[in-house]
């Protein structure tokens, strides 16, 4: 996981919810100002229930460096948008 230039990527696959949101907030924490995005892999079928703890965590301005989150290229990832390009 690279925490600078640009787009950090984390794959969450096979974690709990838990532990997936510490894995984010330790890479939003240790992100550089060169990070516009955080895109977090966590799978189409069997990431549902991690895609729906992501969103209920990072909605709604509740971590101040969260701009916004939205869908990714896929339905298997989602995107944290920390700044705008």
């Amino acid at each position: 996981m690279s925490l600078g230039t640009g787009n950090i990527e984390i794959d969450l696959h096979g974690l709990r919810a838990e532990e997936a949101i510490k894995k984010i907030d330790d890479a939003i924490r240790r992100a550089d100002p060169t990070v516009y995005r955080i895109r977090l892999i966590h799978g189409h079928h069997r990431g549902h229930s991690l895609k729906d703890a992501i969103w209920d965590e990072y909605s709604y301005g509740r971590n101040s460096k969260v701009l916004r989150i939205q869908g990714g290229s896929n339905e298997g990832v989602t995107e944290l948008v920390l700044r705008e390009y």
